[in-house]
């Protein structure tokens, strides 16, 4: 949240860039990276400003019905209050007017991630005859990056994620054994329960798919329409979730085989873990030589082994999303070359996943999914033991 003891950092940063300012707007919560830096609660029904300018003392413009989202907001900041467009228009003027400013915003929505502005809001910025630029690297350094007991709590998580998904993989091969397969809602269930004694929480999931199901990369089980866990099928496990204070999410995807697997199955599995592994090495090689990398550099170094092993055409999404301390699919860089053009630095504080996938419709869907925090000199993957063989149960 913006802080009194944020600001220098922020201003700093704005200096370094050439930027005279940097401006957030939101409407009904439209633009979540400026509602979480801004502190507000709750739903904001009318346009707010707030410009924090490379030097001196932030101002806010908030409407005249409308004090109680800026209750954060520090008593020693000027906060201006309008009613009509005029105003409001005339406030803005005197802010930025002829300024070279950040918003968060993507030209031709290259990161829409980034890209909360509408166009309307940016004409009238522009209007003032300020020049606007994006705040991607803004975002990166301030909003998306870790503290340390953020990273704490993700690890701790994260090893607990673990347990739980191998547990379940080990109870739907016992339950087959036992000749009572066990259906993969009931499964997604006992995860669930099993995160509550574990101290965590999440807002939806996990994804329990068998075969044919996991070929759908955001496939939910459903009570209604029951899927069993048979002898023969691949299961996948998409478990995500963060300790109950609001710790940091940890998001992994766990693969296993009802029996032993096809030649198929191994080969494909194989393709998933191996573009994995390759973004992991070319990430740990550059951060430990602390060259500069992008995420989308990982994306392409995965998707060249999926590519190379003849399933290019069925890796359908980015090979991992950013994981912010407010969320699960953060604002901060992707691991992204091909549903987007994300070009941030991978900078020491933030975190992503790396998730590479193969989907063939009707047949089955693997992934392999693992977390990453990018420190001073070194890159910490989560779980501390990741899975390297297709597990047979």
């Amino acid at each position: 949240m913006l802080t009194p003891e944020l600001l220098p950092k922020i201003q700093r940063l704005l200096a370094d860039a050439g930027l005279d300012g940097w401006l957030l707007y939101d409407f009904r919560g439209t633009n979540a990276i400026a509602h979480g830096l801004l502190g507000f609660d709750g739903m904001v029904s009318r346009r707010v400003f707030a410009f924090i300018p490379r030097d001196g003392t932030p101002i806010g413009i908030q409407h005249a019905i409308e004090p109680g989202p800026w209750a954060r907001w520090p008593s020693e900041w000027p906060l201006r209050v309008y009613s009509g467009w005029r105003a409001l228009e005339r406030e803005l003027h005197a802010l930025v007017a002829h300024k070279r400013i950040a918003m968060e915003y993507s030209a031709g929505d290259a990161i829409p991630y980034l890209d909360r502005v509408p166009a309307g809001v940016l004409e009238m910025v522009r209007a003032t005859g300020a020049a606007v630029v994006s705040s991607g690297e803004l975002v990166s350094h301030v909003y998306a990056t870790w503290t340390p007991a953020q990273r704490a709590s993700h690890e701790r998580a994260a090893e607990q994620i673990r347990a739980i998904a191998r547990d379940a993989i080990a109870h739907a091969g016992a339950m087959v054994a036992a000749g009572t397969p066990i259906a993969e809602y009931a499964l997604q269930r006992r995860i669930l329960d099993a995160f509550a004694r574990a101290g965590l929480e999440t807002a939806h999931g996990p994804d329990v798919a068998a075969s044919e199901n996991a070929a759908n990369p955001h496939y939910e089980p459903s009570a209604e329409r029951p899927r069993v866990i048979v002898q023969g099928d691949t299961l996948l496990i998409d478990l995500w979730a963060h300790e109950t204070n609001g710790g940091v999410y940890a998001d992994q995807t766990w693969m296993a085989s009802l029996g032993a697997p096809s030649t198929r199955a191994i080969t494909i599995w194989e393709a998933v873990r191996d573009a994995r592994d390759a973004a992991l090495t070319l990430l740990t090689e550059r951060i430990r030589a602390g060259a500069a990398v992008h995420g989308g550099e990982a994306d392409d170094a995965a998707r060249a082994i999926i590519t190379a092993r003849g399933f290019g055409a069925n890796f359908w999404h980015r090979t991992g999303h950013s994981i912010d301390a407010r969320e699960l699919h953060g604002s901060g860089p992707q691991i992204d070359n091909l549903e987007s053009r994300d070009d941030r630095l991978l900078i020491p504080g933030v975190g992503f996943s790396i998730e590479p996938g193969i989907y063939l419709p009707g047949e089955l869907g693997m992934r392999s999914e693992v977390n990453c925090f990018v420190g001073e000199d070194a890159l910490l993957v989560t779980p501390g033991v990741i899975q390297t063989d297709l597990l047979v149960v």
